[in-house]
C-alpha cells in the first residue's frame, strides 16, 4: 500500500470527519517561516505542527543531534491537541518535496498510527491543481483521543552502529547531498564527512523535477545498486529529519523498512571517539 496520496484524492476527503490534515512547512534558515506561510494560506482544515517546537525535543549541546526525537508522551499530547483520534486518517504535507512531512509520517508510525500518508507534491501540487487555499485561523477543536506506544525496533543507536561498522549484514545509507557526504562542505555541523562504510543516497533525488515522488519502480532502481536484499538498511542524514524521506522511499520501492539513526550526523560527531570518513 502506498504511503502517498495525490491532491485530487485528498480534495475528495476534506469533508470527511475522520481526516486529520497536518501542515509541517519549515525553513532551517528561518525557523518561524512555516508559521507565517501557514497563516498566509493552507489547505482548508489543516493544523500546523512546527519541526522544532512540536516534532523535536530540546537540543542538549554536545550530546544530542540538532533535532532529537520528542518524548513519546509529549508528542502524543501535541497530536491530541491537534485533534488526532485513533481512528483518523492522517495526511501530512509541506511545501512540496515532503522532506519535513516525512518526519511526521515516521513519528506517527513510530507511535503505532499507521493510517498516515504524505501528500505527493505537497502544497505546490495542491495550488497547481487549482484547489482551494484558506487563510482562516483554525478554530479550537476538541482534544483527540490518540494513544500510541513507541516501536523502538524502528531505531538504531550510535553504540550499535559503532559495534557493527564492519558488519556486512548492515548497510548505512546517508541521505544528505553528495558534497556534504564527501566532507567538501558542511553548512550546518562543526565537522564534515560521513560515517565510515556509509553510501550516499541523497533524499532530494527521491522526487522528480516536478516535485512529485518517483514511481515505485524508479525508487527500487535507486536502491538496487547500493545494498543486497538480505542486508539490514540503516538511514541517517544531518539531524534525523530527511532520513525519514528515504525510509518512506524504501517502503514505496517495496523494500523492508530501514531503521532510523535518529541522532544522525549531528549526534555522531559529538563524540570524538567515533570515526569520521571523507571522500
Amino acid at each position: 500500500m502506498s504511503q502517498l496520496i495525490d491532491v485530487h484524492t485528498l480534495a475528495g476527503l476534506l469533508d470527511t470527519p475522520q481526516l486529520c490534515l497536518l501542515d509541517t512547512r519549515f525553513s532551517l534558515d528561518h525557523p518561524q517561516q512555516g508559521r507565517f506561510d501557514f497563516a498566509a494560506g493552507h489547505i482548508p482544515g489543516a493544523r500546523y505542527l512546527h519541526l522544532d517546537d512540536d516534532l523535536s525535543a530540546r537540543v542538549v549541546p554536545g550530546t544530542t543531534g540538532r533535532h532529537p526525537l520528542p518524548a513519546p508522551g509529549v508528542l502524543q499530547a501535541r497530536l491530541q491537541r491537534a485533534g488526532l483520534n485513533n481512528a483518523d486518517q492522517v495526511v501530512v504535507y509541506d511545501d512540496g518535496a515532503g522532506l519535513f512531512a516525512a518526519r511526521l509520517w515516521w513519528l506517527l508510525r513510530w507511535l503505532g498510527h499507521t493510517q498516515v500518508k504524505v501528500l505527493d507534491g505537497g502544497l505546490q501540487a495542491w495550488i497547481q491543481a487549482g484547489l482551494p487555499i484558506s487563510q482562516e485561523t483554525p478554530r479550537p477543536i476538541a482534544e483527540g483521543n490518540f494513544s500510541g506506544q513507541p516501536d523502538n525496533s524502528k531505531l538504531i543507536e550510535a553504540a550499535e552502529i559503532m559495534q557493527r561498522l564492519d558488519d556486512p549484514a548492515m548497510q548505512l545509507l546517508d541521505a544528505r547531498g553528495p558534497a556534504r557526504f564527501r566532507g567538501e562542505v558542511e553548512p550546518l555541523d562543526p565537522v564534515a564527512g560521513h560515517i565510515p562504510g556509509a553510501v550516499n543516497l541523497p533524499c532530494a533525488d527521491n522526487v522528480g523535477a516536478d516535485g512529485h515522488w518517483l514511481s515505485p519502480q524508479q525508487l527500487a532502481e535507486r536502491f538496487a545498486p547500493l545494498s543486497r536484499s538480505e542486508q539490514e538498511r540503516v538511514v541517517y542524514c544531518g539531524s534525523g529529519v530527511t532520513a525519514c524521506h528515504t525510509i518512506l522511499a524504501a517502503i514505496e520501492a517495496g523494500l523492508p523498512e530501514p531503521r532510523l539513526y535518529a541522532g544522525s550526523w549531528s549526534e555522531w560527531i559529538t563524540d570524538p571517539q567515533r570515526p569520521v570518513a571523507r571522500g
